[in-house]
């Protein structure tokens, strides 16, 4: 979309940065691509209508849930009222935090994430404290005048070269890459260490593993665990112009992901786990199970649940989109019982995160795919 220049749109205004107040940005690690390279400009006043994925100067107003600001390389910067930080537009689906909708213009707003989210809080979880407040001061504008979006940020994709069944790339010497989707039923379920577990223990196989967290909110803490795990490469959709993922629309994420999954083959990974944030009933989530889209981008799931019962259901929506459930796992794992149940209920073996990491295990749910009539999912079901 062509944005007209400030100069051009009523009630918009362009106002240059010194460079001391460049210099004093906290960058939230979300816009971390302008860490080195500090905005000279931002466009202010009323008539000012963010997009989703726009960049924004806000200062701190008042210090509530949010105490701290995780930047680029991890570091938890402490918040004072009156900091000026970068953050990104963005809504947030988080049941055991805020759900939030970005505002129509640069109204006072929330932080509703530590990675650099900012947003109108609609509903909060009654144990949750008060969101940290933000004033917006403008959104960060090129040298046209023009608002930068996280889109404008992302790597340019690279040539797709496909192993001619229309699925995955195929690795050198033609032998396809395996890809596991770790889903749960919820926020907190346990997602992303069952998923730096498995990462574990296909590396410890002698795997040459990549991760990548496809849908949720844009923060860095899942990225490392993956990297910490033994990943070769991780990234997630932050490295594909998306600041969230909620409301975004379907084939826009397929498209990101897809984006990811490429960037794992290039890095050399011949094995892919890829997690799918939130819950199988969050909006995003449900359209990639109902559309097919999480068939498309792996072969398996290891499903991670609270409990027994969540375990239950979810195991029968993914396996329901196409999906086959290789495992059960998460934090239903911390208590025997559940496993107990879980076992008695599904037809999927319940590991915990030390069976995951276990060479032998994780090569063995790979084997399980490679045994397959076909490891292509776009192919087999267009066949």
């Amino acid at each position: 979309m062509t944005v007209p220049p400030a100069s051009a749109v009523s009630g918009v205004e362009l106002h240059r940065l010194s460079d001391a107040r460049r210099a004093a940005l906290k960058v939230s690690y979300t816009v971390r691509a302008l860490d080195r390279d500090r905005p000279e400009r931002v466009l202010s006043g009323p008539g000012v209508r963010p997009r989703h994925g726009d960049i924004v100067l806000a200062r701190v107003v008042e210090i509530g849930k949010h105490t701290r600001l995780e930047s680029a390389v991890g570091r938890r910067a402490h918040l004072y009222p009156g900091d000026e930080v970068l953050v990104a537009y963005g809504a947030r689906y988080a049941p055991d935090q805020f759900e939030a909708e970005p505002p129509e213009d640069l109204r006072p707003c929330h932080l509703v994430a530590a990675g650099g989210i900012a947003s109108e809080v609609v509903s909060a979880h009654a144990g949750m404290a008060a969101p940290t407040r933000l004033e917006p001061v403008g959104l960060v504008a090129d040298a046209t005048g023009a608002p930068v979006n996280m889109a404008d940020l992302a790597d340019a994709p690279a040539p797709r070269e496909r192993n001619g069944r229309g699925g995955l790339a195929a690795l050198p010497g033609g032998a396809p890459a395996v890809s596991i989707a770790v889903v749960g039923t919820s926020m907190n379920a346990g997602k992303t260490t069952t998923g730096a577990a498995l990462v574990r223990g296909l590396t410890a196989a002698g795997h040459r593993v990549g991760a990548a967290k496809i849908t949720g909110t844009g923060a860095g803490g899942d990225r490392w665990m993956y990297q910490d795990a033994g990943a070769v490469a991780a990234v997630d959709f932050t490295d594909a112009g998306l600041a969230t993922t909620y409301r975004v629309p379907f084939g826009r994420i397929l498209a990101s992901a897809h984006r990811l999954l490429d960037r794992l083959l290039r890095a050399g990974a011949d094995a892919l786990v890829l997690e799918v944030a939130d819950g199988v009933l969050q909006p995003e989530t449900a359209e990639l199970l109902r559309h097919g889209g999480l068939a498309e981008l792996a072969h398996g799931c290891v499903f991670a649940a609270g409990d027994a019962a969540g375990a239950l259901y979810g195991t029968e929506r993914v396996r329901a989109a196409g999906l086959p459930v290789l495992a059960a796992g998460g934090r239903m794992t911390a208590s025997p019982l559940a496993v107990r149940e879980s076992q008695q209920l599904l037809d999927a073996p319940v590991y915990g995160n030390d069976d995951l990491a276990a060479p032998a295990i994780a090569a063995g749910l790979v084997s399980r795919l490679r045994m397959g009539p076909v490891l292509d999912p776009v192919a087999e079901r267009t066949a």
